[in-house]
């Protein structure tokens, strides 16, 4: 099985007519992607290279079914699309923008929490979510994800997403699911949610996590692998050598008053019992020899 997306997934995709919008949605559609609408109040009535343009999300729910949207709509229009998308009728919103305010993501995510507490957000500033041969919604290339499990892939970083699904496919592992949940200080989808969602997921048997310096999410996953998840668990934490105070990459990757360092974040992993990589093919290494051993 996979978590969060399937090859039932109907999604539309919010800025399907602007060009990143329009390049990642033919190529997740390419992929195999059921992408069955996109939005552009200015452009409804017309077509995408033959997918439908509605003005609203609700208006391409109520016509293709769309259940999941993805959004390619630019920072300052996030905050709207994704109330657009939750009151439209989707269940999971993927939204890859980068550069949305913090307050405003921490608007809509209490917002999503009070008023639609079954809609499942991930991101923003994220490259989406693969469930290899069966969807791929966001920016992930698909040609890096084996299908066939048995591991479970969550990761902060976009580009660390990408390095554990080729690091597997070297290896010839296969994936269940690969979710990159995103950096910025308030992620929709957390390391917890999908430690539970692949913890009771019965293909799943392993699970890949990769993180990286500043806040607490990785201390917090590594408390939840030790009370809850009886999988085995390789991690990998980007940043040892980051200078304090400085912030790296993310809005989310910084160290401040000693917190967030990537060795007090291992040593939290490791606590939980978790294999700890120290670069990224040694984490690969290490869950080649959990997959040999199920």
């Amino acid at each position: 099985m996979s978590i969060f997306v399937d090859e039932n997934t109907k999604v539309v995709y919010q800025g399907l007519t602007g060009s990143q919008g329009k390049y990642y949605g033919l190529l997740n559609r390419e992929y195999g992607t059921q992408v069955v609408a996109g939005t552009n109040p200015k452009k409804a009535g017309e077509d995408v290279e033959g997918i439908p343009i509605f003005a609203t999300v609700g208006d391409a729910v109520a016509a293709t079914g769309a259940n999941a949207s993805c959004v390619f709509i630019p920072a300052p229009g996030v905050k709207a699309a994704v109330m657009d998308a939750a009151e439209g009728g989707v269940k999971f919103i993927v939204v890859i923008t980068e550069g949305v305010p913090a307050h405003d993501e921490a608007w809509f995510y209490n917002r999503l929490k009070r008023d639609y507490p079954d809609v499942q957000l991930l991101g923003p500033n994220c490259p989406g979510i693969i469930s290899p041969g069966k969807c791929n919604i966001g920016i992930t290339a698909g040609h890096i994800a084996k299908p066939g499990g048995p591991v479970g892939i969550v990761s902060r970083s976009g580009t660390l997403t990408y390095q554990a699904l080729y690091e597997l496919q070297q290896k010839g592992i296969g994936v269940t699911t690969c979710v990159g949940i995103g950096g910025d200080p308030v992620p929709g989808t957390t390391f917890i949610d999908c430690l539970s969602r692949f913890q009771d997921d019965p293909e799943t048997e392993a699970i890949m996590m990769f993180g990286e310096i500043g806040g607490s999410a990785e201390e917090e996953a590594a408390e939840f692998i030790k009370a809850n998840v009886t999988k085995p668990v390789v991690s990998y934490i980007a940043g040892v050598t980051a200078p304090p105070g400085k912030k790296m990459g993310h809005a989310g990757a910084i160290i401040s008053g000693g917190k967030g360092t990537a060795d007090a974040k291992m040593e939290a992993l490791r606590d939980a019992g978790v294999s700890v990589g120290l670069n990224p093919t040694e984490a690969g290494e290490l869950m080649a020899g959990i997959v040999a051993g199920l």
